[in-house]
């Protein structure tokens, strides 16, 4: 490793478009892109490895943007705005609508089992959701997107994109198996790597720190290469609290959809009809159900739980075997303990808050063809902001979009500039923990990340605080991620103190991105001066929604040269049907 350190092998690649990641977002754009010019070259890097990375990587057993018999993208586009309380890209969300369907048929096609009725009909779960047997669907993806020629380079961790005068370049990144430094010039650029977990301190502490919802191994990468970058960045102030089932973390959907399980308290009241009918009960908007919870064990009738005692044995048992597609530490739970879900109910509880474009809508500001303001730098999927509930099949509409975009104008695109001094610069930023120890340096990545989530979790609205925020505490946390960011210089990567590790190289960056993250939002989080989403964004000082005032898109650019994060309010517009876009 010492050989490493001190001599430290360049691999310059070329490429016609880099897609950053290889998730649903980034392989539905290869394989689209392919499709329209076999002959273009498409080069995807990925932290993890291609068949088994990201939040797919555990499977999935339901589809939840979907247009269902009846609905269409306009009722889709409704659909979305009433559930994020007024406030979303229509143009973007509609996009999306026009397209999920076909990328669920993609999918199908390339080997997904969807089960069908006696009619052959997809069956449909809840108002855009449909079943399918998705424990494969990962390595389902990444055959077809192999299948496409795009090149794939496996555990190479991007560490920042190249920009010359607003226009993007390539990007930087390291091998985690082989220490090469890669430089890899493009013309245009895909930013799919998905959200950020690890902001927050977890449910679950210690070694179970990883037993979370999101993929505790999104570490908002995509985010943070943006923010250092320029990229203008949209509503991260509407973090994502999940409601998920207590320990476990598995999702609820298939309980309260699937079998039609009433959320009830210790007393078994149905407490959304009964407590909260003037809200909207079951159909109130998704953080509001959570924020019903959420009243419920502080006003002392928790714990709550998801009634499923009305299941006979075989639904109890096909229930346990519907996990097994998604979250199979569920179905072991129970196995475990010698119980079922007909006679021990699920306990519900929400997560820590995670920053995502797919649930919520945190991400890049982008144009209806997917780009940034960064000229030929795109985003989708959970980094492309604007658009909640996209999930797996809308990341994929994106990619795609994006792809098309791409595809169109590569022939205008000037050859990529890289220059010898930033190449230099990017070196010694990125390896320089690797030239640490423990006697010459004060800080792990692990210790790091456990301030910051203390941080995040005392000041910026944690499960500690029941997700409330107020000015004081975000003036706070403001100021500790500051510092917190200029001590990140004293990281070392050293697997016992003394030898130097690539893994703990990567986690020093991972570490470093977060931080970025979490600053921009609180930067979000402070400007909001009302309460939007209740959980996702409560703020006891502004305890009230104001749409007079703030019906509007709060973003950011971060400048580099001050060491400032610049708020920008962007104006709300409805859908323009005849234009199908806001730019």
């Amino acid at each position: 490793m010492s050989s490493l350190i001190d001599n430290i092998k360049i691999e310059r690649l070329k490429t016609d478009f880099l897609i950053i990641g290889a998730g649903a977002a980034g392989c539905f754009a290869a394989y689209e892109a392919k499709r329209l010019n076999p002959n273009i070259d498409v080069l995807i890097l990925e932290k993890a490895h291609i068949d088994r990375s990201g939040c797919l990587a555990a499977g999935v057993n339901a589809i939840n943007a979907y247009i269902t018999p009846g609905q269409t993208p306009e009722s889709f586009v409704e659909y979305v705005k009433n559930d994020s309380v007024g406030l979303i890209r229509e143009d973007l969300v509609y996009t999306i609508g026009k397209e999920v369907n076909h990328v669920v048929d993609l999918l199908e096609e390339w080997g997904l089992p969807i089960p069908k009725d006696e009619h052959g009909e997809r069956f449909v779960r809840g108002r855009g959701s449909i079943i399918v047997q998705g424990e494969r669907i990962k390595p389902i993806i990444s055959q077809a997107t192999k299948a496409t020629k795009a090149r794939i380079l496996n555990r190479v961790v991007v560490t920042n994109l190249i920009i010359n005068q607003n226009k993007v370049s390539g990007a930087f990144g390291f091998g985690v198996r082989d220490g090469k430094f890669y430089v890899v010039e493009a013309k245009a650029v895909l930013v799919a790597t998905g959200g950020a977990s690890g902001i927050y301190k977890p449910n679950n502490e210690g070694e179970a720190r990883h037993k979370t919802w999101y993929s505790p191994f999104n570490t908002g990468t995509g985010y943070a290469i943006g923010i250092r970058a320029g990229a203008e960045m949209t509503t991260f102030e509407m973090r994502y609290v999940s409601m998920r089932i207590k320990d476990l973390m598995a999702p609820t959907g298939a309980v309260a959809q699937g079998v039609k399980a009433q959320q009830v308290n210790a007393t078994g009241e149905r407490y959304l009809e009964e407590r909260y009918k003037k809200l909207g009960g079951r159909s109130m908007p998704t953080p509001m159900r959570l924020w019903a919870t959420i009243q419920e064990n502080i006003e002392g009738r928790g714990p709550c739980y998801l009634d499923t005692t009305h299941l006979n044995k075989e639904q109890a048992e096909r229930l346990k075997a519907y996990y097994l597609h998604m979250t199979p530490g569920l179905t072991l739970y129970w196995a475990a303990r010698g119980t079922s879900p007909d006679i021990d109910p699920p306990e519900i509880v929400g997560t820590e808050p995670y920053i995502v474009g797919g649930h919520a809508q945190a991400g890049y500001w982008i144009n209806i063809n997917r780009m940034s303001n960064i000229e030929n730098l795109y985003a989708a999927g959970d980094v492309a902001g604007g658009a909640p509930k996209k999930y797996l099949s809308g990341a994929g509409v994106e990619g795609m979009i994006a792809a098309r975009d791409i595809v169109s104008k590569l022939k205008s695109i000037s050859e990529p500039k890289v220059f010898e001094k930033d190449i230099k610069d990017e070196i010694n930023r990125v390896f320089r923990h690797l030239r640490r120890d423990a006697v010459t340096a004060s800080l792990q990545p692990d210790e790091l990340e456990l301030r910051m989530q203390k941080i995040m979790d005392d000041y910026a609205g944690g499960i500690s605080s029941g997700y409330i925020l107020n000015e004081e505490k975000l003036l706070r946390a403001r100021k500790h991620l500051k510092q917190l960011k200029e001590e990140a210089n004293n990281l070392y990567a050293c697997r016992d103190g003394v030898t130097p590790s690539l893994h703990e190289l990567m986690k020093c960056h991972e570490v470093i991105d977060r931080l970025d993250v979490a600053r921009v939002l609180v930067e979000h989080l402070l400007y909001r001066k009302e309460t939007r989403w209740p959980v996702y964004q409560t703020r006891a000082d502004y305890p009230d929604r104001d749409d007079k005032n703030w019906l509007k898109f709060v973003n950011s650019v971060y400048d580099q040269n001050k060491n400032e994060i610049k708020i920008i309010e962007r104006e709300y517009k409805p859908l323009d049907k005849k234009l199908g876009a806001i730019r």
